[in-house]
């Protein structure tokens, strides 16, 4: 068990010794909460997570590793800027694609890039909700002011990596 894990399970626990402490219904309320978001989050889960497996297999490892790869420069996170825009869905889509990426090569400063460019710039949400919502003026001016984004943030986490002793991301 790692080190996070063991600390999730430590403030749950110390969670639920509050809370019982505090009033039993608040937590039977929590349990139950909890219990209603498992059997909506799990069987997505038992889906995302192979499905994850098969496509890091499936991404051919030259193809991440020289378009995505630590050593990509910033063409990589342009590339990685493109592509996070235009995964579509929400997380349960876009992270088993970024664990993908990430098995078969892509440098981690990328992958910062891409889950930056899915969250801020998200072009599905942009033509099925902001657009037709906002309006396209609106639209324009939010993505002028943001587009720069995902590629600052990776450049960013390149800088702290190099700060990092080496390995400390592991794979």
């Amino acid at each position: 068990m790692s080190a996070t894990a063991l600390g999730l399970w430590l403030a749950a626990l110390a969670g639920c010794v509050l809370a019982a402490r505090r009033d039993a219904a608040i937590l039977r309320g929590a349990l139950a909460q909890t219990r209603a978001s498992l059997l909506t989050i799990a069987p997505i889960m038992a889906i995302a997570l192979p499905t994850a497996g098969f496509l890091g297999e499936l991404v051919p490892e030259r193809f991440a590793a020289s378009l995505l790869g630590p050593g990509s420069g910033l063409a990589g996170h342009l590339a990685a800027t493109v592509a996070g825009a235009c995964i579509p869905g929400g997380p349960f889509v876009s992270f088993p694609v970024v664990l993908a990426l990430w098995s078969a090569g892509a440098g981690p400063a990328q992958m910062v890039t891409l889950i930056s460019a899915w969250s801020v710039l998200g072009l599905n949400r942009v033509v099925l909700w902001e657009g037709p919502l906002m309006g396209w003026r609106f639209v324009t001016l939010r993505l002028a002011a943001t587009a720069w984004l995902p590629p600052l943030s990776g450049l960013a986490a390149e800088a702290i990596l190099a700060c990092l002793p080496p390995g400390v991301l592991g794979r």
